[in-house]
């Protein structure tokens, strides 16, 4: 089976990748460096000719609401469009756990993308999975400077990996349910794991939390990323990601 993983060259896209690769199927890479453009349509079709399900896993670096939204919007259409053409039988797409209850720009782009999906008539799953543990890392790369300004937020981390493997799994199950949860096995503090990424880099910079201003900080504060109802668990914690990459 062919499978297609837009923004296949990126933290998760690259793991999709591989996960569709280690059940066996062919995966098909969309990105620029492929020669495909979700926000314009190059290369799109081309690449999904023979391509029976499409997972995407796109990004784009905001917390604009009207640049997430314009990016989602485009690049979701753009890819309804090619699968419509090539009669690409279904669509999978990375969502975020708490993207209908925290109020942040980037988020309003992620449901937008999901609002697209579903009205679009066409066989669809979408998985919303909370943050990352390479999260604490990409916060890290946005506070440079002698102290860590970190925003209290409550989180249960899930490895990149693990999202890949459900992302390649519900592209071939037609009968998977048309949303699903993925959350990792603890719940964490960002603060406390930007601290500990830190000290296990030999860093003593210090970490001051702090609460992001609004609706969006008191819902991050409060557990608005956390998982509710029926969600699958993921395996690896924190701590055991941190020992793979600081060995």
């Amino acid at each position: 089976m062919r499978i297609a993983v837009a923004g296949g060259t990126g933290a998760v896209g690259r793991h999709t990748v591989e996960a569709v690769r280690a059940a066996g199927h062919e995966p098909v890479v969309l990105a620029r460096s492929t020669g495909v453009d979700l926000t314009t349509g190059v290369g799109l079709v081309e690449a999904l000719v023979g391509v029976e399900a499409v997972i995407d896993t796109s990004n784009v670096t905001t917390s604009s609401s009207k640049k997430a939204v314009a990016f989602f919007d485009a690049a979701t259409h753009r890819l309804l469009d090619a699968a419509v053409t090539t009669a690409t039988g279904r669509v999978v797409a990375l969502s975020i756990v708490g993207v209908d209850r925290v109020p942040f720009g980037y988020y309003d782009g992620k449901l937008r993308q999901e609002q697209i999906l579903a009205g679009a008539g066409v066989p669809y799953s979408i998985l919303r999975a909370t943050q990352f543990h390479e999260f604490a890392g990409q916060v890290l790369q946005r506070v440079p400077g002698p102290i860590a300004v970190v925003p209290k937020m409550r989180i249960q981390p899930v490895a990149a990996a693990e999202v890949g493997e459900v992302l390649a799994e519900l592209a071939v199950d037609t009968s998977s349910p048309t949303m699903t949860q993925l959350a990792g096995p603890r719940e964490e503090h960002l603060p406390d794991l930007v601290r500990r990424l830190l000290r296990a880099r030999g860093s003593h910079k210090p970490v001051w939390p702090v609460r992001l201003p609004g609706e969006a900080g008191r819902a991050m504060a409060a557990g608005g990323n956390l998982p509710t109802g029926e969600y699958r668990l993921g395996r690896q914690t924190f701590r055991e990601w941190l020992r793979s990459v600081t060995r």
